[in-house]
């Protein structure tokens, strides 16, 4: 056969697969061919042929043709997870059709509201065998019409299916369970079979004893698996076990794709189901801010949103659109001087963003409402930083949920404030909570928050840590069918939410929280006095800043000074870098708000998770591994120069000092004293600030004794120093849970760093999550720490504990821990340590 000509199985807008709102279909893993916004309720054959997989979901189909080319049309995006519903299948498989026989029956109300979008992709699956070119004219396409043209490559001659030699020897095997929660799908499948190809070795995927080339997207998809089936991989030929090793790596690292909600809907995170709903049932999840609260249930949301799908004249949706972005904007403005702010200022941005509005323009004209033009354009967005591969700017997405429902609803609820009216002693209930909505609620009412998803370094953990509101995060989908007014009792220590509670354990929460309490307003009395061991050890209490109203904040609750201002909120979400004057201004500020007490400025941090727009970088494959911290500073010496001279006016040289973050080697802090030494003789300044160097990776705590002779004090940023350490993105919801800051690796380095300070006579502080845990408080004093620098709401606190230990017993302690082998049993430790001291002094 020559050349195939598939007709259109729907009426609607042609797309090229590169605006398909999925990275999976616009990196054409899935194959090759174009897509269709669609109009009709009807898909239909594209060409004679046999179906060879109706999902059991209904949502996709695949014909293959007389020239065997495997055609799959998949209905929408992501509606896999609808069911079936709005879907109504037409053929069966094995089943014969000609072209222009009804496949399946689209509700497109339904689908409209359940999906993430209506684009129908149809692609050639087998496309490595053959060559797509798409024959249909213009951007509207009538069911029937041609669209696409399929002609075999002329190195192919076989037109007969891929099989699997099933019978023949396997090399390697090895069986997994499958977690995702629609199993193999269009999605999953296209993963593991671009993996799969990378090998010489042939992988074959069983199960429900049927057996598919883990090269082919459309076998995989034929075997039916489902969430808890268990599949085995068999390899044959050369390098069978590393084949099968990538393969089951693969499937095991896909991401569980369980729809997130919109905001404000109800749904299924990634997770574990529980029993949320029963009475003295426990979900457990991930502690982001200590404490405890009782209260009752009140979960987070909005009205859903009712969007259009097709809209009136493009000039009036533009004008629609316009004025909603600029009424969220206003919103938003209202909000930048509450919490989060930086956050806030993002979003201000991407609702200026070009692409977004470009995106949704383009949708405009295609006939869509704003309120889903804008939808389009957001996902599009979203699947862009998805489809990077990296956890933390994949996170990043929310945000920009956080900004489409922002302007849905204005779209949707013209002139209604978007305030959430929060009720007494609420433990507030969500997917997950971002500082815009976190900026709605009335926080004098808020006792808890406990969220579905995210990890303890998520916005709100940190958030919520900062305001001195207990937290549990990651507790999974069920906490979402918890009923509004549910008696909950939220321990933030233990991680526990406690739902409809007994008496007993009612009882014993109140009197903890008494207890907490009474020991809180004792600790804020006594937090304004400098830090002392029980022997007289000088141990500073420093705070992470952003800002000078942290700063008044953080002397209220009796910080010693700062040990960490983060300037990035000074560069990042605008369109030039801030000027020499503008620095300085922030920094006097600053300095002013903390009364002569040290301040500890690192140099700007970008790169990783923090991009800086006018600052142009190449892509990377991993952002975290590449241009980042002070190799970014080296790229652009005159931002540099900027940045250190408005530090060097900002203060006196006796309360400024300057930290570099992300120092790999000696080499690089000469060159930046050299700079800071013409920046002096060029302003005749004779003092000099001290210098730092931030310890966040195993290479400088290997180096960490020819850093500190280069500087004047050693900072360890532990949120970095643990992920570098232990290869997990902290960020990453399916690791949120092994990310442990008392990981034996983390600390053993931290000791490591602290033995080549003490050598070089330069004292050591710690920044970061760490640094803001009590319990950890002994363990690194221990272990030579002399400075700690926390969250500001925690250092009344860490004072109290500090002040009851001898510098001894903490060595004791730090002795004792770097002998252990796992973090559970360095907590156990730690937590018996103030018994044990007790007893010992009894004695």
């Amino acid at each position: 056969m020559s050349t195939l000509v598939l007709t259109a199985p729907l009426s609607g807008w042609m797309l090229p697969l590169d605006e398909v709102p999925d990275a999976a279909f616009s990196g054409r893993m899935v194959g090759d061919g174009a897509a269709i916004d669609p109009m009709d309720s009807v898909l239909i054959a594209p060409c004679d042929g046999e179906v060879i997989l109706l999902a059991d979901a209904g949502h996709a189909v695949t014909i293959r043709a007389g020239n065997g080319a495997e055609i799959l049309m998949h209905v929408g995006i992501d509606t896999v997870e609808l069911q079936g519903a709005g879907l109504s299948p037409h053929v069966r498989n094995g089943q014969w059709v000609r072209r222009g026989d009804a496949l399946i029956g689209i509700d497109l109300d339904r689908l409209i509201y359940g999906a993430k979008s209506l684009v129908t992709p149809v692609v050639v699956t087998n496309c490595d065998r053959y060559e797509v070119t798409v024959s249909a004219q213009g951007n509207l396409v009538r069911a029937g019409d041609a669209f696409l043209e399929i002609a075999l490559l002329q190195n192919e001659v076989s037109t007969e299916r891929v099989s699997v030699e099933a019978s023949a020897a396997p090399d390697a095997v090895q069986q997994l369970a499958v977690r995702l929660e629609h199993g193999i799908h269009a999605r999953p499948a296209a993963r593991i079979a671009r993996v799969s190809k990378q090998f010489e070795a042939r992988v074959t995927v069983s199960a429900h004893g049927r057996d598919a080339d883990a090269r082919s997207t459309t076998a995989l998809m034929a075997l039916g698996v489902r969430r808890g089936d268990r599949v085995e991989l068999r390899g044959h030929g050369p390098g069978a076990l590393p084949a099968i090793r990538a393969v089951a790596a693969e499937i095991e690292s896909i991401p569980n794709e369980a729809r997130v909600p919109a905001p404000g809907e109800a749904g299924d995170v990634p997770g574990e189901s529980g029993k949320a709903t029963e009475p003295g049932s426990a979900v457990r999840g991930l502690v982001a801010s200590r404490g405890i609260a009782i209260g009752v249930a009140q979960q987070f949301g909005q009205a859903r949103f009712q969007v259009p799908e097709r809209g009136g004249r493009a000039d009036e949706e533009y004008v629609a659109l316009d004025h909603a972005l600029a009424e969220a904007r206003n919103r938003l403005a209202r909000m930048l001087d509450g919490e989060g702010k930086d956050v806030l200022a993002t979003h201000v941005e991407l609702l200026d963003d070009p692409a977004l509005l470009q995106d949704a323009r383009r949708a405009i004209e295609r006939g869509k409402s704003a309120g889903r033009a804008w939808q389009l354009a957001i996902a599009a967005a979203s699947d862009a930083l998805t489809s990077v591969g990296d956890a933390r700017l994949a996170e990043r997405t929310a945000d920009l949920r956080d900004v489409e429902a922002q302007v849905l609803q204005v779209l949707s609820h013209p002139g209604e404030s978007a305030t959430f009216r929060t009720v007494d002693d609420a433990v507030i209930l969500a997917t997950e909570l971002l500082p815009s909505q976190l900026a709605r609620l009335d926080l004098a009412k808020v006792a808890g928050i406990c969220t579905a998803a995210g990890g303890p370094t998520s916005h709100v953990g940190l958030l919520a840590a900062s305001m001195g509101i207990p937290a549990v995060v990651g507790a999974g989908d069920s906490i979402l069918q918890i009923a509004d007014g549910a008696r909950l009792i939220l321990d933030a220590d233990e991680g526990v939410l406690h739902v409809e509670p007994d008496a007993a354990t009612s009882a014993a929460a109140a009197s903890r929280l008494a207890d907490r309490s009474g020991k809180m307003a004792a600790w804020r009395r006594d937090a304004l006095a400098d830090c002392f061991t029980a022997d007289g050890c000088r141990i500073e209490i420093f705070a992470n800043l952003a800002s000078e109203a942290e700063a008044r904040e953080a002397v209220a609750q009796g910080a010693e000074g700062c040990g960490l201002l983060r300037t990035e909120f000074l560069f990042l979400d605008r369109r030039s870098a801030p000027t020499e004057r503008e620095q300085t201004a922030e920094y006097r500020k600053i300095a002013a708000a903390l009364e002569g007490r040290p301040l500890v400025i690192r140099t700007l941090d970008a790169g990783g998770d923090k991009p800086i727009a006018y600052l142009p970088l190449p892509r990377e494959e991993n952002p975290l591994l590449g241009l980042r911290g002070l190799r970014i500073a080296l790229m652009y010496p005159q931002v540099l120069r900027d940045q250190l001279a408005s530090i060097l006016q900002a203060a006196s040289a006796s309360q400024c000092r300057i930290l570099l973050p992300m120092v790999t080697d000696a080499g690089e802090i000469r060159g930046i004293r050299k700079i800071l030494d013409d920046l002096r003789a060029e302003r005749r300044l004779d003092a000099r600030p001290l210098l730092g160097a931030m310890i966040e990776t195993p290479a400088s705590v290997m180096l960490a004794d020819s850093i500190a002779r280069e500087v004047d004090f050693l900072s360890i940023g532990s949120n970095d120093l643990a992920q570098y350490t232990l290869a997990m993105d902290r960020s990453h919801p399916q690791l949120a849970e092994r990310f442990d800051f008392f990981q034996p690796a983390v600390l053993r380095q931290i000791a490591q760093v602290c033995r080549a300070a003490e050598a070089a006579r330069r004292r050591v502080s710690v920044c970061g999550a760490l640094a803001s845990e009590p319990l950890a408080a002994p363990i690194l004093v221990g272990l030579g720490v002399r400075t700690l620098s926390a969250v500001p709401a925690v250092i009344p606190e860490l004072k109290a504990v500090m002040r009851r230990q001898r510098l001894a017993d903490c060595e004791q302690l730090a002795r004792a821990v770097l002998s252990q082998d796992s973090p559970a049993s360095i907590r156990s430790l730690a937590s018996e340590f103030p018994a044990r001291k007790a007893e010992a002094l009894q004695a």
